[in-house]
């Protein structure tokens, strides 16, 4: 009987955690599609300049993650869970005091610290509550709490937005999950573990892993993509087809698609079959992302979330499992940090460059540029990184 309890996927544990990452990913998406549009609105902001805005928190992101990988490996992984979640969620309350453009740029770049070191210390602990047996099952269902949050919550930011016409309710609405998020955080039980002894002192593995470099070069490539797609759809659904309430929609079929694919590929995770979920997936969203640059009408752009959502629900729990088993046991902090250090990098990148080639040629060239770095990255997956994943794999 107690063979099975620790061998059962759905514990208690398991779902506390599912639980905090969905009210972290819910609470800090709830208002990405929408600060752009705020920054407009409020500031008066150029498109180059909410770039710059926007991608702020993704260079403290950038900055934070890789220590964030050593200090989950090396130290109690519940204080650290709860002490970044925290900082995460008082951090909201800098939205609703900050009056100057300036302000907020500085307010949204200091979010990014406990945001990329909880991520990662989340997702660490989930791997711990895990039974080891269905690992590779675990962490495909743990990132579908993350991918629906990503999903759903700018669905309901533009719902709320539109029924109160009110940016300070989205930002109170935030604080409020994140706080639920962080109370959450507290009740989560770990088993014990040694804690890490021996290393030396400084080593690039407690940082990066740089093992799996083939594999981050190509996650920067997918995740540049989403990081234009996710902050400017609803400008570009406004500009370049008059769509000014129906970047919910968009966002609604993003969500099932996301959750269908995760479901579907949970049982080939299981087998084992990394690659394969990971080649479906890049296939599917490069048609997503070709779809939607062409933008034929309303129909290819709602098609294109879908598409888009099936995909990375293929292809992000793969290359999560790739880079886990291409670190050792006690390197599983590191190699949840160094996929987030790599997606993160490619979204600010994608923020930053999106806004800078909007300002100055127009989004429809933005997207088409997105199409052809899904497409090159979609590439590489498939002639490189698949076999470099299987000579290097450690399990």
């Amino acid at each position: 009987m107690d063979v099975e309890t620790k061998e059962r996927l759905w514990n208690r544990e398991y779902l506390k955690v599912m639980s905090c990452n969905f009210l972290l990913f819910f609470a800090f998406y709830l208002l990405t599609p929408l600060l752009p549009l705020y920054l407009d609105a409020q500031f008066g902001a150029d498109k180059d300049t909410i770039g710059l805005v926007l991608s702020g928190y993704v260079v403290a992101t950038l900055l934070v993650r890789p220590f964030s990988g050593f200090v989950v490996d090396c130290f109690d992984r519940k204080k650290v869970l709860v002490l970044c979640f925290f900082f995460f969620f008082i951090c909201f309350t800098g939205y609703v005091g900050a009056g100057t453009l300036l302000m907020f740029g500085i307010v949204r770049t200091l979010h990014g610290l406990p945001f990329g070191a909880t991520t990662v210390a989340n997702s660490t602990v989930a791997i711990d509550v895990t039974p080891s047996s269905r690992r590779s099952e675990g962490i495909g269902y743990y990132g579908l709490s993350n991918n629906l949050a990503m999903a759903t919550a700018p669905s309901a930011g533009i719902y709320l937005y539109n029924r109160t016409d009110n940016f300070e309710l989205l930002f109170w609405v935030s604080l409020v999950l994140a706080m639920i998020g962080f109370l959450s955080s507290t009740q989560v039980k770990l088993p014990r573990r040694a804690l890490v002894k021996g290393k030396p002192a400084v080593s690039l593995d407690h940082f990066f892993l740089g093992r799996a470099w083939l594999l981050a070069v190509n996650i920067c490539f997918f995740g540049l993509c989403w990081g234009v797609m996710s902050n400017y759809v609803a400008i570009y659904g406004r500009d370049r087809l008059g769509i000014t309430d129906g970047t919910g929609i968009f966002f609604l079929l993003l969500s099932v698609g996301l959750m269908v694919s995760r479901l579907i590929g949970t049982r080939s995770l299981r087998a084992g079959k990394l690659t394969r979920n990971g080649a479906i997936g890049v296939i599917i969203s490069t048609l997503g992302y070709g779809l939607f640059a062409l933008c034929l009408g309303e129909w290819s752009y709602y098609l294109s979330a879908l598409l888009i959502g099936l995909g990375n629900g293929q292809m992000y729990p793969a290359m999560l499992n790739m880079f886990v088993n291409m670190g050792r046991n006690d390197q599983r902090g590191t190699a949840n940090s160094s996929i987030l250090i790599s997606w993160d990098l490619g979204m600010g990148l994608g923020i930053l460059a999106g806004g800078f080639v909007a300002e100055y040629v127009g989004f429809a060239v933005a997207f088409d540029l997105v199409a052809l770095m899904q497409a090159g990255g979609a590439v590489l997956f498939l002639v490189a990184t698949r076999r470099f994943f299987e000579k290097r794999k450690l399990r």
